[in-house]
This record gives structure tokens, sequence and C-alpha cells, in this order.
């Protein structure tokens, strides 16, 4: 099955500043995207009902971006983006998600990422 690339945007009222400490603190990690996460410099433990992923960050502009690179990635031309931008017409913060999966699962990993950010957007205030 091929894999593809899917961007996905979001509007928040939270500021750049506490949307990447989203992405960056353990604290705030577990309240939308995990069970539990180990920080370690620049690799992330992140665990699922007791089943471990880790993810090396291979890019980071703070309050900006944060790109992950899956360690059990099959290609390593994929990653898990998040980039933060203020909207200069409206002063919203866009998040744009870029994130890989095979073909036919599209529409179900766009819908994973719907319920995170319905879980993100209660944690940060909108």
């Amino acid at each position: 099955m091929e894999r593809v690339k899917i961007n996905l945007e979001y509007i928040f009222r939270a500021s750049p500043t506490i949307l990447f400490k989203f992405f960056t603190t353990p604290s705030c990690l577990i309240r939308w995207f995990c069970d539990e996460v180990d920080i370690n410099e620049n690799e992330y433990t992140f665990v699922w009902q007791g089943s471990e992923e880790i993810a090396e960050v291979i890019d980071e502009i703070e309050d900006e971006l944060i790109r992950f690179q899956w360690e059990d990635a099959e290609d390593d031309e994929e990653y898990l983006e998040f980039h933060i931008s203020r909207s200069p017409v409206t002063a919203e913060t866009i998040l744009i998600i870029s994130d890989f999966c095979d073909e036919d699962e599209v529409d179900d990993q766009t819908q994973y990422w719907e319920n995170l950010m319905d879980k993100l957007r209660k944690a940060t205030g909108g």
C-alpha cells in the first residue's frame, strides 16, 4: 500500500507559545496526545495503552514548529510535524499538522486527528 502525506489545518484561540508548550512538555502532552511520555534530549518516548513509540525531534523552532521522526518508520522521509503560525488578518493561531499514512487510511487518520484536536482545544482553552 502506498504511503501518502496528509496536511490538516486547525484554528486555535490559544497563542503560539501556549500551543507549542502542548507539543513539547510532558505534562501537556499527556492531556491530549498520549498516556505517558518521557523526554530525553531530542528523543521522545510516547506510551499509548502500554505500547511505546519512540520519536526523535529532527527540527524545532520555538513557538513555530516541531518535527518528529518515528524510530520505526518504514521511510526516512516520513515525519510528524506541528507547524504553528498566526494569521495576520484575524490574529488567530493556525496549526498545520503533517502526517503520513497508508493511502486507504486517510479518512481514519483524519478522524483520529479531529478527535485529538477536540481534546487539545479543551486543554488549551480554545
